[in-house]
């Protein structure tokens, strides 16, 4: 499913005109990117949780030339998947 499907279907599911469903979409979408942002975890009960975590530095390796290149230390998006979503999946 892509972002333009989500639109739709919630367009259709909410009787909202496409740029109405849109504009929900993109807000629901901006207010987890915000809150990562900040710092904060996003639970969503039964879906699943948005959370932030560090990575250290490190020494990676160039695969084409094999030289050592210093990685700095990043923070990366998790999602973790819900126990409901889980069963309803398996």
């Amino acid at each position: 499913m892509t972002k333009a499907d989500l639109i739709e279907a919630v367009a259709k599911a909410t009787l909202l005109s496409k740029r109405d469903a849109e504009e929900v979409v993109n807000t629901f979408l901006e207010s987890i990117i915000e809150a990562l942002n900040r710092g904060e975890g996003v639970e969503l009960r039964g879906f699943g949780s948005f959370r932030i975590r560090a990575r250290g530095r490190r020494v990676g390796r160039n695969p084409r030339t094999g030289t050592s290149v210093k990685v700095p230390a990043k923070r990366v998006p998790y999602f973790k998947v819900g126990k409901q979503l889980k069963e309803l999946i398996n």
